[in-house]
């Protein structure tokens, strides 16, 4: 059992996946211009590829824990209309970065990219490929629904590239799938490894998550073991976020359906241990992942990244965010697409860069940005160039008197204590959060 007064730290507090967190983007100083001339320099001289992200809304039922941008139908006519969207914004994109480029890495995330038909699947990446390069050494990945993904999916997407692919599992306990709506036995899961092994991927990952309603220790030992016996290449072990104001979906059950703040730890510790001792390496927060796997030997190499879909060996200068809500990232600015699939489709229809919202980073942005995204990573920050500010110095030390985090003139280091809290030692680098007087819940507990 983990030390109970670490439970403490389970205040809101975000995952950073970026910096400033999209809540304390400033778009009163953003313009979709602004943005426009930041992912055009983020190309300008580099001759590695961009990254993809696609984000695919539909799914046919809601899982009620979730916190993504979905559109729930069963109406599979609405595939095509979307893709040609989707295929349309890239062509814009395209013609905006005034260039040939390469493609680097492509990720299809949503909702549930397995909604759609193995023949749209095909449409999709035929369009977005066209003309393109690929980047050596390049990834394409995929989330997909164990009890949705066929045959035809895994062969028609490693056809286009794709060796990795991401389950959504969350739990194996028949009640907790019962609660969260979100269903597949543990049959529909070795079916789609087998399959995908046998047609030549080489990652499958298991997404898991802890703290979920009717959640006990003894069906999280079971959920974890039964995960390792299928033997994953990776595992992302994340944090139910409980955001019910903005997630109406999770009111379907109750705060009295969730586990208790030291009862979650627990099930984080016990989950962790037994990760490990099957061999897998910690890597980061939330990840375990097998030592020959690319994510662990970037680790061990320290070159680590994580942008807005998590932890990824690739770095690229430019992400770009195709669909619905989708995020893109240009280093030195950030911008958000609208979040309805109508309002999305109207400005594309009308070739308008279908923008909702974004940041222009400052200096100070960028010094904090880069100090966050290389304690995410590598746990450890070189302080022989630049000191720390009293102030961040000041909210790192209940960390120091806590083992989570030793600091000296030259360094500063986590400790194995406090990798499992890397949200809360970023947050004392985080001047927004710092300045913000406004005590407003913005993002969902440490653990």
């Amino acid at each position: 059992m983990p030390n109970t007064r670490f439970t403490k730290y389970n205040i809101p507090a975000p995952r950073y996946t970026s910096y400033p967190t999209v809540p304390y983007w400033d778009s009163s100083a953003w313009t979709s211009d602004l943005w426009v001339q930041a992912m055009q320099h983020a190309v300008k001289d580099t001759t590695e590829g961009i990254s993809l992200y696609i984000h695919l809304p539909y799914c046919e039922s809601l899982c009620t824990y979730c916190g993504c941008n979905t559109r729930i139908t069963k109406n599979h006519e609405v595939e095509l209309p979307y893709i040609n969207s989707v295929l349309k914004e890239w062509r814009m994109y395209r013609k905006l970065l005034h260039r040939n480029i390469s493609v680097n890495d492509i990720h299809l995330g949503g909702g549930t990219p397995t909604f759609f038909s193995p023949e749209n699947l095909r449409f999709l990446m035929e369009g977005l490929l066209k003309d393109v390069e690929t980047a050596p050494n390049t990834e394409f990945s995929f989330e997909a629904h164990p009890a949705n993904t066929s045959l035809e999916h895994l062969e028609t997407l490693y056809d286009f590239g794709f060796r990795r692919l991401s389950l959504g599992i969350q739990d194996f306990n028949p009640e907790v799938q019962r609660i969260i709506n979100r269903k597949q036995s543990p049959a529909d899961v070795i079916r789609v490894i087998q399959q995908a092994r046998q047609i030549g991927y080489t990652s499958i990952n298991f997404d898991l998550i802890y703290g979920l309603p009717l959640q006990t220790l003894t069906g999280i030992e079971e959920t974890i073991r039964l995960a390792i016996a299928m033997m994953p290449d990776r595992i992302a072990y994340y944090s139910y976020a409980h955001v019910p104001w903005l997630k109406p979906g999770q009111r379907m059950f109750t705060e009295a359906d969730l586990p208790k703040d030291e009862d979650k730890l627990n099930f984080y510790y016990t989950a962790k241990e037994i990760i490990k001792a099957a061999g897998y390496m910690d890597i980061g927060m939330d990840h375990f992942a097998f030592p020959t796997d690319n994510l662990a030997l970037a680790s061990r190499a320290g070159k680590l990244h994580r942008n807005f879909m998590g932890y990824t060996d690739k770095q690229s200068s430019l992400l770009l965010g195709l669909g619905v809500s989708a995020i893109s990232d240009g280093w030195t600015a950030f911008a958000q697409n609208v979040k309805t699939v109508e309002e999305y489709k109207k400005l594309i229809n009308n070739n308008i860069l279908p923008l909702l919202k974004g940041h222009i980073l400052t200096d100070s942005d960028l010094i904090i940005r880069k100090q966050i995204l290389t304690i995410m990573c590598n746990g450890e920050l070189d302080l022989k160039k630049e000191a720390l500010p009293p102030a961040t110095v000041k909210r790192l030390a209940p960390f120091i008197a806590d083992g989570m985090v030793i600091l000296t003139d030259d360094k500063l280091s986590v400790t194995s204590i406090g990798k499992s809290f890397l949200r809360n030692i970023c947050m004392a680098f985080d001047e927004k959060i710092a300045s913000d007087k406004t005590n407003k819940t913005r993002f969902s507990k440490a653990f």
